[in-house]
């Protein structure tokens, strides 16, 4: 295997009673028993901790329940949690199932264990478009090394598992962010056993788990969880969020399986008794172009009937009518955020000729799914819609490597930069709260647009994740230049006195608070080496 192959392959890729500790052996008293954890000198760790009971069998579709098993022996709490299962965009082979149904676990990362001392606590909701990661998938070791701060990160179901829904209150949907409300319930009743303070918990999250935990702001009571949230590319308002016509879904997934689909309860009685893992295969068959759309199941605005329902209106709707949670929010998104979706347009066949040349005869056909406004849009209008964006971004020209850049900003906008300013904007109105905002505009030598591209002939500018794997490492060991070693100092030190006091700065520069009382709207542009706050309120 060659170098270049090894580096793709590698790519994303109740209150507690007491605790004890000894220097090789961390102990920790969990309402269910004792859970023995790892000493890694700086810091301890304690993974796969259940915190739900399986997601299997009857529990299939259905929302999650608090985990009540004990244990007399003591628990193993060393061992690295396994993935929810997943249809994974990132194994680079024919087959891209991974992980198991039985997976809702939660990760504990702490710099002490025992005595009065109480650390600020960051919970990260990891992304993967709703359809694969793990808790694992980004390195905790840059915050524990350098900051003060209880890390937790959780597992959650992804894709069809995780996300279906036939539109009613038969397979309501929205599992995982239940799963993940849940996980985060169990953070605050537990974490104080990890000397972690409950009453000063982060939500932090990038991509899907960005727009994730904006969703979770989306429910008052997320004020008695969480004191600040983080989301970095990604909220509720991107097209990609908020699946449209989930039954459609439910229906086509269901036809592939063999299953009847006259009723929600068919398909559901049906489903229950498939295998995981062809459920989960069956994902490739509602994709039409490689990854694409990379979101086959996601969130949903559910049925009215649907008892304790997580989300039962737009999130527009909420934020205008004040239910909300009123908690510091910062949200931001890279420059070229877009080339996370577009760079697999690069993928070269055997010929050398690119993906992107397929545009030229399908656009009308593959753009409102890829790019998802056939959440947004009117189904009649949907042509139209797609013949003005390829006028907007390309004028007259034609799908190419050549003009590969001016849709890759189409992407970026439609998918992530509309969607983030657009929450800047209804938070700024309706909110009291403060919302800080920053634009990232510094590429990194190696990222996931040349990762998905499977290319490294390109420069694709700074794509998702270029600021976020400089706070949480990478799975791709790429060693930093010396702008990002500053760089993932100063985020560090931004996101451990965020997380610790509330106050917000990157270097010297001050975020300014956006709120309903505020002229103006405040963004900050961060580039490789200056950061300037300005008023863009034309950006709204």
């Amino acid at each position: 295997m060659t170098i270049l192959a090894k580096l793709i392959l590698l790519i994303f890729c109740t209150v507690p009673i007491y605790s004890i500790q000894t220097p090789s052996d961390p102990i920790v008293q969990l309402p269910n028993g004792k859970i023995r954890g790892l000493n890694h000198g700086s810091y301890f760790s304690f993974e796969s901790i259940p915190y739900a009971e399986p997601p299997i069998g009857e529990n299939r579709f259905e929302p999650p329940k608090p985990f009540t098993g004990n244990w007399s022996d003591i628990r193993d709490a060393t061992k690295s949690p396994p993935k929810c299962m997943q249809w994974d965009q990132y194994l680079f082979k024919e087959d891209l199932l991974d992980g198991q149904e039985d997976c809702l676990t939660i990760n504990i990362y702490t710099p002490s264990i025992g005595g009065n001392k109480k650390y600020p606590v960051v919970v990260l909701i990891h992304g993967g478009a709703f359809m694969f990661g793990t808790a694992d998938q980004s390195g905790h070791d840059y915050l524990m090394k350098r900051q003060d701060t209880v890390v937790v990160k959780m597992n959650y179901r992804l894709g069809p598992l995780g996300f279906l829904s036939t539109g009613d209150d038969v397979i309501s949907g929205n599992f995982g962010l239940k799963d993940q409300l849940l996980a985060l319930e169990w953070t605050k009743a537990n974490v104080a056993a990890f000397n972690g303070d409950p009453e000063s918990i982060t939500a932090f999250g990038f991509s899907a788990g960005a727009a994730s935990v904006h969703l979770q702001m989306m429910n008052k009571n997320f004020e008695k969880i969480a004191k600040r949230a983080v989301s970095l590319s990604g909220t509720s308002f991107c097209d990609w969020v908020i699946m449209k016509n989930p039954a459609r879904r439910a229906i086509a997934l269901a036809k592939h399986l063999d299953c009847p689909t006259e009723t929600s309860s068919s398909i559901k009685l049906c489903l229950k008794k498939k295998k995981a893992a062809d459920i989960v295969r069956a994902v490739s068959k509602l994709q039409n172009i490689g990854y694409n759309p990379a979101i086959v199941f996601g969130p949903v605005i559910e049925s009215k009937t649907v008892s304790n329902a997580f989300l039962s209106e737009h999130p527009e709707n909420i934020i205008k009518s004040g239910k909300s949670a009123q908690i510091p929010w910062l949200a931001s998104y890279s420059k070229d955020d877009g080339g996370y979706n577009a760079a697999e347009l690069m993928q070269q066949d055997s010929n050398g000729k690119e993906m992107i040349e397929i545009l030229n005869d399908r656009w009308n056909e593959l753009a409102p799914v890829n790019l998802f406004f056939e959440n947004s849009v009117d189904e009649n209008q949907l042509d139209a819609y797609s013949n003005s964006l390829r006028e907007k971004y390309l004028g007259n020209k034609r799908f190419s490597a050549e003009n590969y850049k001016l849709v890759q900003n189409m992407y970026t906008d439609l998918l992530f930069a509309n969607g983030v300013r657009n929450a800047w904007k209804l938070h700024k109105q309706y909110t009291n709260s403060p919302v800080y905002a920053y634009v990232f505009d510094s590429p990194a030598p190696l990222g996931i647009g040349q990762m998905i591209s499977r290319r490294f002939d390109i420069s694709f500018g700074t794509v998702h994740g270029d600021d976020f794997f400089l706070m949480f490492k990478s799975p791709v060991p790429v060693p930093f230049s010396k702008t990002q070693v500053v760089q993932s100092e100063t985020f560090l030190n931004m996101v451990g006195e965020f997380n610790a006091n509330g106050t917000l700065q990157f270097a010297d520069c001050k975020f300014r608070e956006n709120n309903a009382n505020t002229n103006g709207f405040y963004v900050m542009e961060i580039k490789p080496n200056s950061c300037e706050t300005s008023n863009f309120e034309n950006m709204l």
